[in-house]
């Protein structure tokens, strides 16, 4: 993974990065004039018109791949809101998920978006999104990379309470370069019945149908997962659900968003680091192959906050429970309560692997300790280390300097300019 070179906010704003996104545009050819064929940076996409500023073979390899021939997406179904009924065509917040299945979604697409792409479904599952275990998700890895074998991207639809971390999981376990973009609706789909009347201001059919539309074009090779609703589409490692109901829900605190959707149009403005090493395989993976590792394999870890005069009690059931890491969602830059801090001192040589994090949802936590296995989280959410701590230790082999290393590296990847 990438060196740790500068600032993630410096890497956001530096105007020229090589091997990344600086400035790309992904206009509709439909009704607008087609680029001239000498011009080497135009790429067309079935219908698609792509200019990119990414400085890599394969990148440039798979948009014209996908110029060539119509690009085949496969869209994964799990549930949540975008598969709900309501109870009236205006109620938006009274209904029941996962009613309606993923293909029937799709098809109410058709035909527009079998312009863009062929398009075809999995059903997965068919609930909210809190609902999945960790050994779904161990699945859900293996059931993106199955139509990732034949397919040029995936679409996953997920409910909106825990998609950040269905997404960081994929960017963490998908073996595949290739697009997977993670999408949704703040909103159910139809009302009174799976096959009713669309529900009034319903965000799921345009959010669904642009993130086809962005697998498709390629314009994410490389970043591995993102999240795309509303029109925006976030790296995996960074964005967070922000409002319980707000349709503008999902942000990408101090570094916001990777590019928009607006119509025809797609603009991207920045990259995640690790599309630098989209030329090297051996780099660009995660170690975290789980085709050699079952899920019976991933290890308890739970997350902890502090508060004013918070006990140490949790900390020491959990560790009395068997839990292997446990992270801290610390106060300001990730302090801990006094009877926390003693309690962690306690599990910690016991063998429990802390990370420390933040609860204000922005901002990096540094330190840690090279004398005990608590690990500075950078700026990953509470939620996001658990998933990397939890996949670094199982495949650490329980080596807590592997941990430290992937956690530190791995899990907060920067540009390197060197």
């Amino acid at each position: 993974m990438p060196k740790r070179s500068f600032s993630r906010l410096g890497a956001l704003l530096l105007p020229v990065l090589s091997a990344a996104v600086t400035a790309a545009l992904v206009v509709s050819a439909l009704g607008q004039p087609a680029a001239p064929e000498s011009d080497p940076t135009s790429v067309k996409v079935d219908g698609v018109e792509t200019l990119t500023d990414i400085e890599s073979v394969a990148y440039t390899q798979a948009v014209a791949a996908a110029r060539a021939n119509k690009p085949r997406v496969t869209v994964i179904g799990t549930g949540g809101t975008i598969s709900g009924v309501a109870t009236s065509r205006s109620s938006f917040q009274d209904y029941r998920s996962g009613q309606i299945a993923i293909a029937d979604m799709v098809g109410y697409l058709q035909p527009e978006i079998g312009a863009v792409a062929d398009v075809s479904t999995v059903q997965f599952g068919n609930k909210g999104s809190g609902g999945y275990t960790i050994p779904e998700f161990h699945a859900l890895t293996l059931a993106v990379e199955k139509a990732l074998k034949s397919s040029d991207g995936v679409v996953v639809t997920t409910g909106t309470d825990t998609m950040e971390e269905f997404a960081y999981w994929l960017d963490l376990s998908v073996r595949s370069q290739k697009p997977v973009v993670l999408t949704g609706a703040m909103r159910p789909w139809a009302a009174v019945t799976p096959d009713g009347p669309k529900v009034i201001g319903a965000d799921g059919p345009a959010n669904l149908y642009n993130a086809i539309v962005l697998a498709a074009s390629q314009a994410t090779y490389c970043y591995g997962a993102v999240l795309m609703l509303g029109d925006e589409f976030h790296a995996a490692r960074d964005v967070t659900k922000t409002s319980s109901y707000r349709m503008d829900t999902f942000q990408t605190r101090e570094l916001g968003v990777l590019g928009w959707i607006d119509g025809a149009n797609i603009k991207v403005g920045r990259a995640p680091a690790r599309v630098q090493d989209c030329d090297d395989k051996s780099k660009w993976y995660t170690p975290f192959n789980l085709t050699k590792l079952g899920p019976e394999a991933l290890p308890r870890v739970e997350v902890v906050t502090s508060y004013q005069q918070a006990g140490g009690e949790a900390i020491t059931a959990f560790a009395d429970a068997g839990v292997k890491g446990i992270v801290t969602a610390g106060t300001g830059a990730g302090g801990l309560s006094s009877a926390q801090g003693t309690a962690r001192t306690a599990a910690a040589a016991k063998g429990v692997v802390f990370v420390s994090t933040s609860r204000t949802g922005s901002g990096s936590v540094y330190g840690g300790s090279t004398t005990q296995p608590i690990i500075a989280g950078d700026d990953l959410l509470p939620q996001k280390a658990r998933l990397l701590l939890m996949l670094s230790l199982a495949f650490s082999g329980g080596d807590v300097e592997k941990v430290r290393k992937w956690v530190t590296g791995l899990g907060n990847p920067e540009f390197d300019l060197s």
